[in-house]
C-alpha cells in the first residue's frame, strides 16, 4: 500500500551503520527518507554522490537525510563509509512493504534510465579500478529489480511528499529536496 502526502509514520529509530540511530519522525528537522536498491549499485551511488557533495546544505535547511538499502548490515557497511548521514539496512523489505515501496523488471528495462546506467556502470569501473569504492555483489540480496522512493517527513510524522519511481533512476534530485522542504516550512508558519 502506498503512502500519500498527509499520510503518518509511526515513530521510530531506524539503525544506521554509519553511526547513531535516525529517527523517524525526527523531532526537530524535516526527514528525507530515500529507499535505494543494493549496496554498491552503481546508480544509486551516482545520485548519493549529490547529496554528500552538497549535504552541508541539507543540513542548513533542517532536513536529516537517512537512506535506505535492502541488503544486510555487513554488506552495506562495506559501501557506507564515509557518508554522512544515516544508511539502514533493510534487507528482509520490512520497511520497504510498510512504505509500499516495490521492485519491477522497469527498474531496468525503462529505456530513460538506460544512459543513466551506462555513465553508473562506467564511473564505478572507474572508482573500483582505482581503489575508491568496493565492487557492488554480483547477486544482491533482495535483487536487482528495485525501484527507488523518497519521502518527507514532518516531524509530527506526517509525510508532507512523497514519491515512488518508476524506473531506477527515477528519485529527486537534491534540488527539489530542497524546494520541497522550503515549501513544508512556509506551510508551517501560516
Amino acid at each position: 500500500m502506498r503512502l500519500q502526502p498527509g499520510s503518518t509514520v509511526s515513530a521510530r529509530e531506524l539503525s544506521s551503520v554509519t553511526g547513531p540511530a535516525a529517527p523517524v519522525p525526527d523531532p526537530d528537522r524535516l526527514v528525507h527518507l530515500q529507499f535505494r536498491r543494493f549496496a554498491g549499485c552503481p546508480v544509486c551511488n551516482l545520485h548519493l554522490r549529490s547529496f554528500v557533495t552538497r549535504h552541508a546544505e541539507i543540513e542548513a535547511a533542517g532536513i536529516r537525510e537517512v537512506v535506505v538499502f535492502h541488503s544486510p548490515a555487513g554488506e552495506l557497511t562495506e559501501h557506507a563509509t564515509g557518508l554522512p548521514f544515516a544508511v539502514v539496512a533493510d534487507p528482509d523489505k520490512r520497511l520497504y512493504a510498510e512504505f509500499g515501496v516495490e521492485q519491477a523488471p522497469r527498474a531496468l528495462l525503462d529505456p530513460r534510465v538506460w544512459a543513466t546506467i551506462v555513465l553508473a556502470v562506467v564511473r564505478g569501473l572507474w572508482t573500483v579500478a582505482r581503489g575508491q569504492e568496493r565492487p557492488p555483489s554480483i547477486r544482491p540480496r533482495g535483487g536487482r529489480l528495485g525501484l527507488p522512493a523518497d519521502f518527507l517527513i514532518a516531524p509530527d510524522g506526517r509525510v508532507v511528499a512523497c514519491g515512488y519511481g518508476e524506473h531506477a533512476y527515477d528519485q529527486w534530485p537534491l534540488d527539489e529536496v530542497l524546494t520541497l522542504a522550503a515549501r513544508a516550512r512556509r506551510a508551517e508558519t501560516r
